[in-house]
């Protein structure tokens, strides 16, 4: 089980989180998710139309919101601010039980990354989806119900502290270290 921090530790890092770069950020960690509860770190991958990130197990997953089971094309990838995972596990080895397959250091909040915006990661280019990407049990239990709380204020909503859907609109590569450029 992950350290759970007091919700006083995490409103110490707000003014961190909303130092984040807003037009131009880094890539700094990608996680594959090839089956239910198995993480893999990566430092390489690419991203399709097709398929999400290769080698995650979005497509066969599915997703229960989706009339046929089938996989929402609006929650492809998703992306956690860096620093937001970091002030919540306090080791970036926990990074990856957040669920999030691509952890940015860059602004994922509303009022700068609206539905529909672009972004550049490596050369795959994504839309940010209107649906929200909102914490769950598997998230409480891992961080915690006060880090779930944190997040769901309507602060760690404009900030969308919990992370950000996407689908991919060019297919490309990646690596830890990229860039990733509003567009």
């Amino acid at each position: 089980m992950l350290k759970q921090l007091p919700t006083s530790e995490f409103e110490l890092g707000i003014d961190e989180i909303k130092a984040s770069p807003k037009d131009n950020g880094v890539l700094e960690m990608i996680v594959r998710r090839p089956e239910t509860e198995t993480r893999e770190i990566i430092q390489a991958g690419v991203i399709s139309v097709e398929n999400g990130l290769e080698g995650d197990n979005w497509k066969a997953r599915g997703s229960s919101a989706m009339p046929d089971g089938s996989a929402d094309p609006e929650a492809q990838i998703t992306l956690m601010n860096s620093r937001v995972i970091q002030l919540l596990s306090g080791d970036k080895e926990n990074w990856q039980w957040a669920g999030d397959q691509l952890f940015v250091d860059m602004d994922l909040s509303i009022d700068n990354l609206p539905p529909h915006s672009r972004i550049q990661v490596g050369s795959a280019i994504l839309e940010i989806s209107a649906k929200p990407h909102t914490g769950c049990k598997k998230f409480s239990s891992r961080f915690g119900v006060e880090a779930l709380a944190f997040i769901s204020t309507p602060l760690g909503k404009a900030l969308r502290m919990r992370g950000v859907n996407a689908k991919v609109i060019q297919t490309g590569e990646i690596k830890v270290g990229d860039a990733v450029k509003k567009l």
